[in-house]
């Protein structure tokens, strides 16, 4: 084809094809970059909604740990809590065998001794003592006798009559109950 148009036109028709070219390329680029930018941001949002659904898994599956752990060691201090009360139901329950044997230590007049001495809890889960001795003088076991008798914590006393027959010398035995 024979092209007549004078250079001056073939310039600018040149130059319309250039710039309708740049606008093209510039509109395909500008919206190559809108696209990316929108890919890019679906991404972004895909991605943080992944990662706060994996923290909350983790979230919970820590705290459904944490709180069987708790749980667990809940159980335990209830299970220790009931021995401790079980325990000092115990202790309350009973009588101190070193305070008794002080107080029956104390009763004694200063001539005398036990021989023996027996602490049982009865089929009542009530503290029987007998106890059996040497004193040697009547006198001395009245004495004895006399300082049971005014303790309130001793109860149902049984002081045999065999206990009187000697006047000095006296093996003696007697029995009662401790009250709590």
């Amino acid at each position: 084809m024979i092209n007549l148009l004078p250079v001056e036109e073939k310039n600018r028709i040149a130059l319309e094809g250039k710039k309708r070219l740049t606008i093209i390329l510039w509109c395909f680029a500008s919206l190559l970059v809108f696209f990316l930018i929108l890919i890019l941001f679906s991404a972004k949002s895909y991605l943080k909604d992944q990662l706060d659904y994996q923290k909350n898994i983790f979230e919970n599956s820590k705290n459904q740990i944490g709180q069987s752990e708790i749980q667990d060691i809940q159980k335990k201090f209830e299970s220790f809590n009931s021995s401790l009360l079980k325990l000092d139901s115990f202790y309350k329950k009973r009588a101190s065998l070193s305070d008794i044997l002080i107080k029956i230590s104390n009763m004694l007049p200063k001539d005398s001794y036990l021989t023996d001495l027996s602490l049982v809890y009865d089929e009542d889960n009530n503290l029987k003592a007998t106890l059996a001795g040497f004193v040697a003088t009547r006198e001395s076991l009245f004495e004895f006798k006399k300082n049971i008798e005014k303790e309130s914590w001793v109860g149902d006393i049984s002081f045999p009559s065999s206990n009187w027959v000697e006047p000095k010398n006296i093996n003696f035995s007697l029995s009662f109950k401790i009250a709590r």
